[in-house]
């Protein structure tokens, strides 16, 4: 039996149905930083175990509750969660990590480097940048990832 991680990042405390749509029946949600109001959270809660980090733009006694970064061990597998990749401290590889999910620059990516899954979802908040509002899926198989970003608006 599949895994699924729903994964988003920089909504900017906009949440916005579609994205909330495509999250069901994932069996948790990361939230990868710059959530922007605690009832993003509150709603993300409400449709899977949810796992968050405070981003650049998150602030105030709720943000302070959240970790700047984090650790998540689904199924075996070994997920680091940073809200800015630049700021990265440590060599995922190295740590035996499956994969880093990160956020921060609006720009969706997945891609592997050294055996570590690279995913950011890109923003489902506010649109900037030129940039589509997206948000991500990752499915544990029995021995890899998959990897999904999923336009909500292109």
């Amino acid at each position: 039996m599949n895994f699924t991680l729903g994964v988003i990042a920089d909504t900017h405390g906009l949440l916005r149905p579609e994205a909330i749509s495509v999250l069901k029946g994932c069996d948790v949600i990361v939230h990868a930083g710059d959530v922007g109001k605690p009832d993003v959270l509150k709603t993300l809660g409400a449709v899977a175990p949810i796992y968050a980090i405070r981003g650049n733009v998150d602030k105030g006694s709720w943000a302070d509750k959240l970790p700047d970064k984090d650790v998540l061990e689904v199924e075996s597998k070994f997920f680091y969660i940073i809200h800015d990749i630049d700021t990265l401290d440590l060599d995922p590889a190295a740590a035996e990590f499956d994969a880093v999910i990160f956020g921060h620059s609006h720009q969706p990516v997945s891609y592997k480097k050294d055996g570590v899954l690279y995913f950011n979802p890109g923003s489902a908040g506010q649109r900037r940048f030129h940039r589509p509002v997206s948000i991500g899926k990752i499915t544990i198989l029995r021995y890899s990832l998959e990897s999904q970003i999923i336009t909500l608006i292109s």
